[in-house]
């Protein structure tokens, strides 16, 4: 029985290209399909498939959002993100939301069905480039142990999700502040906890004084401290 796919991407050309891809294997039948993050959910909640082809730049919520929720949802659905982006902060936030596989749009036929399969099999996959930049990401130094080593490896956005947490903002303060939604906040809060080698909020506070990411006089909002993002 082959496995059930939904598509999402904003472009009906690049659906109508993935179907035609998948049209000539046994192993996967396109059940669905949603042009945003929203209609994503709705689709999944609605056709309940077994993998779901994402892509990152989607109206409303975006890819990685929608991951989040449908994975809530669907624990059990596997989601595999194709897009036009290789930068660490799409990559980190598709496999913090849980995406199980990781391809480029430039990528070819073959590696789209090689990851799909992967995942199917209960693997999972990132292309050549994406391992290869992560592996730059996450293993820079000997000496990446050390959080201002690590420090130097965050995205300009991550350094800023760092500085709002430290200064007590809650989660819904920062994604009013960066214009971002409260589950791409939590996201960035996993990404840097794991990047930095910390636990909790008090740890990313802890490095962001440690470090000057945040002055150490900068005001805090009131009841900051009994506030989680």
């Amino acid at each position: 029985m082959p496995n059930r796919v939904v598509l999402v991407d904003d472009h009906k050309i690049m659906r109508d290209g993935i179907k035609a891809i998948l049209s000539h294997t046994e192993d996967f039948k396109v059940v669905g399909e949603a042009e945003s993050g929203t209609a994503a959910v709705e689709t999944c909640q609605t056709l309940r498939p077994d993998i779901v082809v994402m892509d990152i730049g989607l109206p409303g919520w975006n890819g990685i959002e929608a991951t989040i929720e449908i994975l809530r949802l669907f624990p059990e659905t596997k989601v595999v993100i194709l897009s036009m982006y290789d930068d660490a902060e799409a990559v980190f936030g598709a496999m913090d939301a849980g995406a199980r596989a990781f391809v480029l749009k430039k990528g070819s036929d073959t590696e789209l069905l090689k990851a799909l399969s992967t995942v199917a099999e209960g693997g999972t996959y990132l292309c050549p480039q994406v391992s290869e930049h992560l592996l730059r990401r996450v293993q820079p130094s000997p000496d990446a142990r050390s959080s201002k080593t690590a420090l130097k490896y965050l995205s300009p956005r991550e350094l800023e999700v760092l500085r709002l947490i430290a200064e007590g903002n809650t989660g819904k303060a920062i994604a009013a502040s960066l214009a971002l939604s409260p589950l791409t906040v939590r996201s960035y809060r996993k990404t840097l906890m794991r990047k930095l080698g910390v636990s909790n909020i008090a740890g990313l506070t802890q490095i962001a004084i440690q470090n000057h990411v945040v002055r150490t006089d900068a005001p805090l909002p009131a009841r900051a401290k009994s506030k989680t993002v």
